[in-house]
């Protein structure tokens, strides 16, 4: 299977099984938004709740945050994001289209058949200019300049504008962390790959403080804590890699950045930065709102403005991430079956319940089941088919185990429990079904 047909087989199985659909679809769709069906809605909280328990819920040192998604517009100003956050702009006369110049290569013309653009005689590309990012919108009834502000291309600016705030209603001390997940907004020039590269997605960030003299040490652990994070959940092996940047490829505030970067369908992509920002933006904010933003340390009666290590992670890219990885093809008895092998923990779907058939009390026994585990999982019950497709389905669903209600249960009160990925089939009893899933969901 080639990797562009893996993408394309994968986009048909995220719409069918209701993971992802095209955002406004009856209207013709709306380019660079998806809506996340009720697969994609549970596998999306999983991965947000994952990242929070492990980096907030478990550690002393971290607290969590949810800033408004419209700021005061001198926040983007002070962060530079008014002045400096675009991508080069070109104009395609001939076609009316648009791309990023720094992308021409791998942008498609619209034209048929299709080229990169430039490409055509016709083709008649305009010099490269420099396009904001942000959306902007207006506060209030009018629309003025001094009513202008931008919907947020990040979810940082929340955390260092409240970083006195935490502080001093929290008593925390360095070192010590500001998480947050929350939407954020890109007016990309060319959204494409699916969900890798939207207008509209969700980021899963922290803005971890330190002393300047302990910064690097910090950058590292978080650098080598992030990347251990993907491979616990499943990415583990040649598709996951951390790249540390070079030195031309750093911001000019930048002590050093690493990116964890997986091996998409189409290459390589990133799936979170992890960077040693310095002092910079609590200085930006001090310098533009005339606030005080530095720490006194008690123990050592210091005042400095603490340096930032920032993990930024995107909920969406990972959730992709983990669907591409997941998504296997194989034949079994004749017959392709498509499996995707999330990790419980990750599965929106722990646990399928069937009735073998609709008579003898069958459905009722399920029913009862499904009610008791609701109570602690996502489950889901099916009564409609025979059972191999019914299997089959919840294969595409990524569910790890299907739990089948036969004429043996009337006899003996026991279950057939299936395994996804191995196939394989056991009996335990009704009493044990709890037992069992909680054993091997916990990872």
């Amino acid at each position: 299977m080639s990797e562009t047909n893996k993408l394309e087989k994968l986009v048909s199985l995220c719409k069918r099984r209701g993971f992802v659909y095209p955002g406004s679809e009856i209207y013709g769709g709306l380019t660079g938004t998806w809506d996340y069906g009720p697969l994609g809605v549970e596998l999306l909280r999983n991965i947000k709740n994952a990242w929070w328990h492990d980096n907030v819920t478990t550690r002393d040192d971290v607290v969590g945050l949810d800033s408004a998604i419209l700021m005061n517009r001198t926040v983007w100003q002070a962060s530079g994001h008014e002045g400096a956050f675009t991508d080069p702009l070109v104009d395609c006369k001939t076609c009316q289209s648009r791309f990023r110049a720094d992308q021409i290569a791998e942008s498609a013309c619209p034209r048929k058949p299709s080229k990169a653009p430039g490409q055509f005689s016709e083709c008649q590309l305009t010099e490269a200019r420099k396009f904001n990012l942000m959306f902007k919108t207006f506060v209030g009834p009018v629309e003025e300049s001094a009513a202008m502000v931008y919907l947020r291309p990040e979810t940082a600016q929340g955390m260092f504008v409240n970083f006195k705030n935490v502080c001093d209603s929290t008593r925390v001390k360095l070192p010590f962390g500001i998480a947050q997940i929350g939407k954020a907004f890109r007016n990309e020039i060319t959204p494409k790959q699916f969900i890798f590269r939207s207008r509209e997605f969700e980021l899963m960030e922290i803005e971890y403080f330190c002393k300047p003299q302990t910064s690097q040490e910090y950058y590292r652990e978080w650098r080598d804590r992030r990347f251990a994070w993907y491979q616990k959940l499943g990415l583990a092996g040649e598709n996951l890699r951390l790249r540390e940047h070079e030195k031309e490829e750093l911001a000019h505030y930048s002590v050093g950045t690493s990116d964890i970067e997986y091996k998409f369908p189409w290459g390589w992509g990133e799936l979170e930065g992890i960077a040693h920002r310095g002092d910079y933006d609590l200085q930006q904010h001090i310098k533009f709102s005339g606030k005080d933003l530095s720490y006194f340390d008690d123990e050592t009666k210091e005042r400095f403005v603490p340096h930032v290590i920032e993990p930024a992670a995107g909920a969406t890219r990972a959730t992709l991430a983990f669907l591409c990885e997941a998504y296997a093809e194989e034949q079994v008895e004749g017959e392709m079956r498509t499996v995707l092998r999330f990790k419980p923990r990750l599965a929106p779907v722990k646990a399928a319940i069937f009735p073998l058939v609709k008579k003898d009390g069958m459905p009722e026994r399920a029913a009862a089941i499904c009610q008791d585990l609701q109570k602690h999982w996502p489950v889901f019950y099916d009564e409609k088919g025979a059972v191999g497709r019914r299997y089959r389905r919840q294969d595409e669903a990524g569910t790890p185990f299907c739990i089948t209600i036969d004429g043996q249960t009337a006899e003996d009160q026991t279950v057939t429990v299936r395994e996804r990925d191995s196939m394989l089939q056991q009996r335990i009893g009704v009493d044990h079904v709890k037992g069992f899933l909680l054993e091997r969901l916990s990872d």
